[in-house]
């Protein structure tokens, strides 16, 4: 069961279909705003009808040429993929994909879940991301606290953010990793 099972009041911003009614939710923004699967492929019907499949809507354009960040890359050092999928596919629940051939040879995992991808990508020289990091809304903020320092990694508590509460954790090869409530009371 994901973060987002477990948060029965969690809706859809848009349709209101509850966590019960629907295949999955993406979440964005803070204060956050949740979209079903449902809503996402009405939208996506809607644009390929009215501009023509894959289309960019001209409004789009008037913000900048960047849509959207497709995935972020993280390094990590060569033959610990198993420790890879431990804590990204196991702790955080994040699903494993097949990397494409040409690309599998070098290393490493890729992991996702609808709106989140996170390459892991080997780098011979490997130096951690101690500063530079990914910032993770969490539905369940408390129990992935508990679980991230109960599996026996480092987590650093933060109150610097006035309004956000967040805690950093490090992976283990050590890079930085934010997670934020991503349901404010």
């Amino acid at each position: 069961m994901n973060a987002l099972d477990r948060t029965q009041s969690t809706r859809c911003s848009f349709c209101r279909s509850g966590i019960g009614e629907i295949r999955s939710l993406v979440v964005s923004g803070l204060p956050p705003v949740f979209i079903c699967d449902g809503c996402i492929r009405l939208c996506s019907d809607v644009l390929d009808h009215e501009m023509g499949e894959g289309a960019v809507p001209a409004g789009v354009k008037a913000l900048g040429p960047l849509l959207a960040i497709d995935h972020v890359q993280l390094a990590m050092p060569a033959g610990r993929e198993d420790e890879a999928r431990a804590f990204y596919g196991a702790l955080l629940g994040l699903t494993e994909v097949e990397k494409p051939p040409a690309l599998a040879r070098r290393g490493g995992c890729w992991f996702e879940r609808p709106g989140i991808r996170v390459h892991l990508g080997v780098e011979a020289d490997f130096r951690a991301a101690r500063k530079a990091h990914v910032a993770f809304l969490v539905a369940d903020y408390e129990g992935l606290r508990a679980a991230i320092a109960d599996a026996g990694f480092e987590v650093v508590g933060d109150d610097a953010l006035e309004g956000t509460q967040r805690f950093f954790a490090f992976d283990p090869f050590g890079n930085r990793l934010e997670f934020i409530r991503g349901e404010r009371g």
